[in-house]
C-alpha cells in the first residue's frame, strides 16, 4: 500500500515498528559491550525472543496485563548451582519481549537500545542471584 503522507513530514513518515532481528542486534550489542568477567559467567545462558509472554507465564508471575512484564530470567541463578546443569535440564535463559518493551520506550524519554540493554542486563541480573530489590538499590546508587 503506497504512503498517503508526503514525505517531508519527517524522518519518520515511512517507519516501521523495529522486528525482532533488530532486537536481536540491540541484544547482541548490548552482550558484546559486557566485560568478560560478566560474560564468562553467564556460561550458556539462552537469550530468546517474543512478541509477548505467553499467558503460562503471567499466570505463574500473577501478572494480568503482558505489557507489565518486558523480560523475564527462566532457570536457576549462580546462587542456586546453575553451573552445575542436571541432565535434561534446560539452560538458563532470557525472554526479551518485544511489544512490552516497544510500549514502555513509546512512552518513556530513552532510547530503544537503552531500554533493551536495561532490560537484559536487569535479566543477567537474575541470573547471578539479584533480586528486584538488589538492583534497585545498585542502580540508585549509580543515579
Amino acid at each position: 500500500m503506497a504512503s498517503i503522507y508526503p514525505r517531508r513530514m519527517s524522518g519518520w513518515a515511512d517507519k516501521v515498528a523495529p522486528g525482532l532481528d533488530i532486537f536481536e542486534a540491540l541484544a547482541s550489542d548490548t552482550l558484546a559491550a559486557l566485560p568478560h568477567h560478566i560474560l564468562e559467567q553467564c556460561g550458556r545462558i539462552q537469550i530468546s525472543l517474543a512478541e509477548y509472554p505467553d499467558d503460562a507465564v503471567l499466570d505463574a508471575l500473577g501478572i494480568e496485563d503482558p505489557y507489565d512484564l518486558l523480560g523475564l530470567f527462566e532457570g536457576n541463578g549462580l546462587t542456586e548451582g546453575a553451573a552445575e546443569l542436571v541432565t535434561g535440564q534446560m539452560p538458563n535463559r532470557i525472554w526479551l519481549f518485544r511489544r512490552p518493551i516497544l510500549d514502555y520506550w513509546a512512552a518513556n524519554d530513552e532510547t530503544l537500545g537503552d531500554v533493551v540493554a536495561h532490560v537484559l542486563v536487569h535479566e543477567i541480573g537474575h541470573h547471578f542471584g539479584l533480586s528486584d530489590d538488589d538492583m534497585d538499590k545498585i542502580e540508585a546508587a549509580t543515579d
